[in-house]
């Protein structure tokens, strides 16, 4: 089966960015609920700077992680930041102080985290950020698009691209502006809208097609949940089959399913982040895939 090392992102632009096909998401690097600091600062700095020493340059971030913890972490470690390194931001929402998720999409909310993150990360331009979809809720999302689309045009922004969208999303997005990657939730466990905790999570299965014939990655996020919405076993057959965990499986399977998919698994363990690296090594025949269909 197909797995190329490497993605293009914004492949039509007149600036692609090429990088290896297995990124990093630093959502895990947190404290407790994805709020404060690390339990193990010391560890968290040394798996961002392990990323790099393993060939990764593409690294996922928010300012409302921590909050505002894992841009200061990745600042901290990495900073001057590689040549070829892409660092993806999030924007459109935020956290309370009781740790609830909240909408932050408002046209002048998204230039405050915009200008926030350029200030945390030490960056004159973020290179690539997605603009996190909140059905229901504050601005609706043309509104929230054409404040990313004006941005670009003021130079703050690179690369714009969406996460958390449905097909009539991105197809949207995609009249008003080039869309240079999705990330929507996505793994051998989760491909379509699911919805939990009051909170909705649009599936990568159900813009696959649009990603591939257009040439827009796909940047999975919680792919590594395993039991969500279900339990399937046949992941951890083809684990058992390679001697491998069933996160590595589905890191791989991830890799297989379509060359325009970008995973990013995360993890606050320099061992797990090892295992899920080595996972890029697994090679799945087809026979596999028809299997894990």
């Amino acid at each position: 089966m197909s797995n190329p090392s490497t993605i293009t992102i914004a492949a039509n632009s007149s600036h692609p960015l090429t990088v290896n096909r297995l990124g990093y998401g630093t959502m895990r690097l947190t404290g407790p609920e994805i709020y404060g600091e690390p339990q193990n600062r010391p560890e968290a700095l040394q798996i961002l700077k392990k990323a790099i020493q393993s060939g990764v340059n593409f690294i996922d971030t928010a300012d409302y992680y921590g909050d505002d913890v894992t841009n200061r972490l990745i600042a901290e470690a990495l900073y001057p930041y590689p040549a070829d390194l892409v660092i993806c931001t999030k924007v459109g929402g935020a956290r309370k102080p009781d740790k609830n998720w909240i909408p932050y999409n408002k046209p002048e909310n998204l230039r405050a985290s915009i200008d926030n993150n350029l200030r945390t990360l030490k960056q004159e331009q973020i290179t690539l950020v997605h603009y996190r979809c909140m059905h229901g809720h504050g601005a609706p999302f043309k509104e929230g698009m054409d404040a990313m689309f004006q941005m670009q045009k003021e130079g703050k922004i690179l690369h714009v691209g969406v996460s958390n969208v449905t097909r009539d999303d991105l197809e949207a997005a995609m009249k008003m502006g080039e869309i240079a990657t999705v990330e929507n939730m996505y793994g051998h466990a989760q491909r379509t809208t699911h919805k939990a905790d009051h909170m909705e999570s649009n599936g990568g299965e159900e813009v696959l097609d649009i990603c591939e014939k257009n040439e827009i990655p796909l940047v999975p996020y919680f792919s590594l949940f395993l039991s969500v919405p279900k339990k399937d076993t046949r992941i951890a057959e083809i684990a058992k089959k390679y001697g491998v965990n069933e996160i590595q499986a589905n890191i791989a399977w991830l890799l297989h399913k379509s060359p325009w998919i970008l995973p990013i698994p995360g993890t606050s363990s320099l061992a797990h982040f090892e295992e899920n690296i080595a996972a890029a090594n697994i090679k799945l025949s087809k026979e596999d895939m028809d299997f894990l269909q």
